[in-house]
């Protein structure tokens, strides 16, 4: 998949966003071991019986493979530096934190009993996915799979229901994550961008053929 639109420079919040999970990544593969994975990752009888509330925010940082970290600090390069330069470095770092610490509490509250861990920054990628959508809804990516251009509201209602429709499978991914990333960045730009419109009737957004910005 590839889409990119206006300057190709980095901005500094996106930088520094993935300057900090490559690092805690590298100290999770080469100095920590798994105590590491427990303490920070999200297990959520840990934050019952422990009270490592903290999982719910640390849990973003941390990652399975390189393949996890790679493609999401990818889209994160794709499409947050658009949504950074549109909103500022300070408003886009909060949503991303945000969205992903809600997504972790949605974890948390789904696998209730679970001493599963679940890392990784999805979540909140997902929520950027989201915003992408609903500001730059006619924008179009190209699927390397399926070398098609595909607007982007269109392949986040794709994704979005297909990860609906996945959320009953146990495959060791947290679907309910990527759900939890989605709706909270919905609700949070709905209520953001009220004056906007944004989000007030997404089905009929869908056919729009501008973006409210």
């Amino acid at each position: 998949m590839y889409a990119r639109y206006g300057s190709s420079s980095i901005t500094p919040g996106v930088k520094n966003l993935i300057l900090s999970t490559i690092a805690v990544f590298l100290i999770q593969q080469f100095i920590a071991g798994r105590e590491f994975l427990e303490i920070f990752g999200l297990v959520p009888l840990y934050i019952v019986d422990r009270l490592y509330v903290w999982q719910v925010f640390t849990y973003i940082f941390l990652h399975g493979d390189l393949m996890h970290i790679a493609m999401n600090m990818f889209f994160l390069w794709m499409f947050g530096c658009e949504l950074e330069r549109e909103w500022g470095t300070k408003e886009f770092v909060k949503y991303y934190l945000l969205t992903g610490t809600i997504a972790g509490i949605t974890i948390f509250l789904w696998n209730f009993n679970s001493f599963g861990f679940t890392i990784g920054a999805s979540g909140a990628v997902f929520a950027i996915l989201v915003a992408y959508a609903l500001f730059y809804p006619d924008r179009e990516i190209m699927l390397l799979l399926f070398p098609v251009p595909i607007k982007v509201k269109y392949f986040v209602l794709i994704i979005g229901l297909l990860e609906f429709i996945m959320l009953p499978r146990q495959d060791g991914i947290s679907h309910i994550g990527h759900l939890g990333g989605l709706v909270a960045g919905f609700l949070y730009l709905r209520h953001r961008y009220a004056r906007y419109g944004i989000g007030n009737n997404i089905f009929k957004d869908l056919f729009k053929k501008k973006g409210p910005f």
